[in-house]
């Protein structure tokens, strides 16, 4: 049994997280419930940003709010000084709602739309990260029409394939992310270098996602290093940015084994150090983006389970009130979880169970083949490890309403996402008016 941050099994023999009891938080807010660990979010944030500093490097951590993104997390955020990666108009609204500081906002995405573009440029975020042609073109337009200079880096496929799922893999040439280096980016380059309203700050390069090893790390800064050396001796540019992404591997099951945060970060700044040397170049400032190392070991999602079903001499199926709808990664990534019955963790006689969810489709598995202690109606699962990509990836799926979310730390709970309800899940419906006419004529 792995536990982070807070939890421990109390007095009750129940799960407890942030001084909480979860069989109590089940009941008080209803299942299924995304439960935050607050004590373990900011010790995550802080050590990202102290290693930095005691290291003694210029560097940026921003949150990839795409992880989680509530205006509860930005504030989070902004308190520990980290800086935000937002991915679409939605995160940005989200963050600048909850007051974050725009300057310390950075946009990704591969198809930022005219509208996102434009309130990002009124707001005026810290820079871009731009990544492919047609975008240049736009934020050129839109900001010459506005009458702003914008702040950028250029976005890099380095040509690693990352040890990670395929869907995961962001940084090989094959890629829909960024420009490849060797032509694209060199033609990007040289069109943002010379642009009247874009000042480029460096470049930014992300090679995937769940990452244990950091060769990939090692050979990506290489071979951007290379470009940065091109750029100054053929070029005359030089460049105080290097942005390495995030996707540092967390725990999710015993068959992971993450490195610390403070292991990632120092093998990351002497990796910055070889490569940069070794070429005659000045040490960049350096900018990274964890997000599901920050708050996915944080998250713990509470179902209570219901019906079961034995096939003999096959395996017993146990049924939870959620599923892929709140977590869609094991039917999307085949991704792994690890559980506990949080009601009985002082029961040690285990039975071995699948858990299902309650979507109407075979694949909706949560869990194949886990040893859990008697799992019966009733009982509250505790899955672990549910806090990057499952509230942020959520659906409607069935018109099953998303769960709430809570806060806890130092024996509180704090309700920081509510439950939608049936209303929430029909609002947008609009039946034609001719349809209502022709039931009013029918009621007659």
């Amino acid at each position: 049994m792995y536990f982070t941050g807070t939890s421990r099994i109390n007095e009750k023999q129940h799960l407890e997280i942030g001084g909480v009891d979860t069989v109590e938080l089940a009941k008080q807010f209803g299942t299924p419930l995304y439960v935050l660990d607050e004590w373990e979010i900011r010790r995550r944030m802080r050590e990202f940003v102290s290693t930095f500093q005691e290291l003694d490097v210029s560097a940026q951590v921003a949150y990839a709010s795409k992880a989680l993104c509530t205006k509860t997390l930005c504030y989070l955020a902004n308190e520990e000084g980290l800086s935000l990666d937002v991915v679409s108009g939605g995160e940005l609204y989200t963050a600048l709602a909850s007051g974050f500081p725009k300057e310390r906002i950075h946009f990704h995405g591969n198809n930022k739309t005219m509208e996102e573009i434009e309130m990002a440029i009124d707001n005026e975020i810290g820079a871009f990260v731009i990544d492919n042609f047609y975008e240049i073109e736009l934020i050129e337009r839109i900001a010459r029409e506005k009458g702003k200079v914008v702040n950028a880096l250029i976005r890099v496929s380095p040509g690693i394939e990352a040890h990670t799922h395929e869907y995961i893999q962001t940084g090989q040439e094959d890629s829909k992310f960024g420009f490849n280096l060797i032509d694209q980016a060199l033609q990007a380059t040289e069109r943002v270098y010379h642009s009247k309203q874009i000042k480029l700050l460096g470049f930014h390069f992300h090679i995937g996602s769940q990452i244990f090893d950091m060769n990939g790390f090692d050979k990506a800064i290489e071979r951007v290093a290379d470009f940065y050396q091109l750029l100054k001796e053929q070029f005359q540019m030089e460049f105080s940015i290097l942005n390495t992404g995030g996707g540092f591997g967390i725990h999710y099951t015993d068959e992971d084994q993450p490195l610390t945060i403070r292991s990632y970060v120092q093998t990351l700044v002497e990796m910055v150090q070889k490569h940069f040397t070794m070429r005659n170049l000045a040490f960049p400032e350096i900018w990274i983006e964890p997000g599901r190392s920050i708050i996915g070991e944080a998250g713990t999602t509470l179902y209570t389970i219901g019906s079961n079903k034995t096939i003999p001499h096959i395996r017993k199926y146990v049924a939870v009130d959620g599923g892929m709808m709140d977590n869609p990664r094991p039917a999307l990534y085949q991704a792994k979880y690890d559980a506990v019955i949080a009601n009985k963790m002082n029961n040690n006689h285990k039975e071995k169970v699948s858990i299902a969810g309650k979507a109407c489709e075979s694949g909706d598995m949560l869990i194949w083949d886990i040893e859990l202690s008697q799992p019966e109606p009733g009982d509250i699962l505790a899955v672990f490890s549910t806090g990057a990509y499952n509230y942020s990836m959520a659906s409607n799926y069935n018109r099953v309403p998303r769960p709430a979310m809570v806060l806890v730390g130092d024996g509180k709970a704090d309700l920081i996402v509510r439950r939608e309800t049936y209303d929430d899940i029909i609002q947008y419906d609009i039946v034609p008016e001719r349809f209502e006419a022709k039931k009013a004529i029918q009621s007659k």
